[in-house]
């Protein structure tokens, strides 16, 4: 019996950090057999100010160019890969009506939760930057609140703070804890996140996906889905990353998804 082959979390060149075309990772997902690949860029958020992320994310104003272009690479690949369209955002709370309205206007297929800054990028830290215990239970707590908000398909990268955190202490246990229980109860499932991985290191703490965060996961009952947030065409075209995360996270059985159960 086949196995499903999917992937939600892809980028595009326009965040300004990423690589490649679109149809370049749509080309890349058909060669290795994927039936699923979505498309999750950075979203765009509409700051009052006028305030854009140069580097981060795309203008608003590629926001529709964006969504054509992968409804046209959808129509022609129809016959060989399932391509669905979403974003990565955050919890803004002053933007929350803002993406909920955005997400039912553009009949996007889902938004993943990449809880990467606190408040907004524009006056907020970078959760990725966390080295004490009150960065962590920062967090957490903005992981929580964008948790209960219900719009999300799954929590990307929960294991971010890890990114430069130096060892996995009582703090992070407890975070972790945290954050499984919050996941439990909205049953909304964790990502298994390989890019960190894939570019070779992290920068000078653990990174992710973290062994001792994803054994917590396991004992608390939470559902995995593996993301290769890919950057590049390459991280899709490279079979070794995702065959080593389905080793890895075999353990969790029922609980790992190979798929997200999204409306046809």
């Amino acid at each position: 019996m086949k196995v499903m082959k999917a992937n939600y979390h892809t980028h595009t060149a326009r965040c300004g950090h990423a690589k490649g075309t679109d149809e370049q990772y749509v080309r890349a997902a058909i060669a290795q057999n994927f039936d699923v690949l979505g498309f999750s860029d950075h979203v765009p958020w509409p700051y009052a100010s006028g305030y854009t992320h140069t580097g981060v994310r795309m203008t608003v104003d590629r926001l529709d160019e964006y969504i054509a272009s992968l409804r046209a690479l959808k129509a022609r690949y129809a016959e060989q890969i399932d391509l669905r369209i979403g974003f990565e955002c955050e919890y803004f709370p002053d933007y929350m009506d803002w993406l909920a309205d955005m997400k039912q206007e553009k009949q996007l297929d889902y938004l993943i939760f990449g809880n990467h800054y606190e408040g907004s990028d524009e006056t907020g830290g970078y959760f990725g930057n966390a080295r004490t215990a009150r960065d962590l239970r920062r967090y957490v707590d903005s992981a929580v609140k964008g948790i209960e908000t219900g719009l999300f398909a799954y929590i990307a990268h929960p294991d971010l703070f890890m990114r430069r955190y130096p060892v996995f202490d009582e703090n992070c246990r407890a975070a972790a804890r945290d954050l499984c229980a919050a996941c439990i109860a909205h049953n909304l499932p964790m990502e298994y996140n390989l890019h960190d991985r894939y570019r070779l290191g992290s920068d000078n703490g653990n990174g992710y996906p973290n062994a001792d965060f994803f054994d917590i996961a396991l004992d608390a009952g939470v559902q995995v889905i593996i993301g290769l947030d890919a950057h590049e065409p390459e991280e899709i075209a490279d079979p070794t990353q995702y065959a080593r995360a389905v080793r890895e996270v075999s353990r969790f059985g029922a609980r790992l998804l190979k798929s997200l159960p999204l409306d046809k």
